[in-house]
């Protein structure tokens, strides 16, 4: 039984060609995954199949008023917004 407060996490390896290829299609999968209430898409990453220590951040992440969180990449331009910019 888990300990309250306590967290686990899935690792849901899926194959790509580069780096930025990987970010978007982990963008793609947690957006979609968002719909979950366990979901915690703020929180995706990716690595390298061979280095999974270093891991690159697809989200920003930064919490806005009302605990929400930023939609853009990470280390996007401009401030931060729920909107997504096309």
């Amino acid at each position: 039984m888990a300990a309250a407060g306590e967290r686990f996490v899935i690792h849901l390896p899926v194959v790509a060609g580069d780096l930025s290829g990987a970010v978007r299609l982990a963008r793609v999968v947690a957006r979609w995954a968002g719909v979950l209430t366990q979901a915690d898409p703020g929180e995706t990453t990716v690595s390298a199949e061979d280095d999974q220590n270093l891991r690159h951040r697809v989200f920003c992440d930064r919490r806005l008023t009302g605990g929400r969180r930023c939609l853009l990449r990470a280390q996007h331009d401009g401030p931060c917004t729920r909107r997504l910019t096309r």
